[in-house]
């Protein structure tokens, strides 16, 4: 029998990896839906060599089937540099965060702890991603998802460092 002995940290980080999946996917079809393969606007690839101007049968096939899906969308220019912000600042944040509830779980420290920072920092990066990707500029999403994350990595450094130094008495 598989004993977890780590099943709060489990949980987030799988729940994260969804989260983290999900973002992903959302720049991958704004990248499609504007066509912009790489960096996050048109002028970043204006340099470089246009895969649709003399596409092979599989180009053709992989644009005419992602143009069918997102065609009838409308382009907003600043939609991709959002999402692929939105996602960036979720894979920069969020890693360190599980780390501190791995090592706390390790470290047995409450469970009560262990939910608050987890919940906090996975609530606090969708509400983030959310304020990002609908509004451009400062956005009560944003602040909140901005906080949520400070106070995790807060709480969560400060409470590592004294289970660190309670582990070397």
């Amino acid at each position: 029998m598989n004993a977890n002995i780590i099943p709060i940290s489990t949980l987030f980080i799988g729940i994260n990896g969804l989260v983290a999946l999900a973002l992903s996917f959302i720049v991958v079809v704004e990248r499609t839906k504007t066509r912009v393969w790489h960096g996050e606007s048109v002028k970043d690839v204006a340099m470089q060599i246009d895969p649709l101007v003399n596409p092979t049968a599989w180009v053709s096939t992989v644009e005419n089937t992602s143009q069918k899906l997102v065609a009838s969308q409308a382009v907003d220019p600043g939609a991709l540099q959002r999402k692929v912000r939105a996602h960036g600042n979720f894979v920069e944040y969020v890693p360190l965060g599980l780390l501190f509830i791995v090592a706390l779980e390790l470290m047995r420290s409450p469970s009560w702890l262990l939910w608050l920072l987890a919940a906090t920092l996975t609530v606090g990066r969708l509400v983030y991603a959310w304020g990002v990707i609908n509004t451009y500029g400062p956005s009560i999403g944003r602040a909140i998802g901005f906080f949520a994350t400070w106070f995790v990595y807060i709480l969560g450094s400060t409470a590592c460092i004294y289970y660190a130094f309670q582990g070397l008495r």
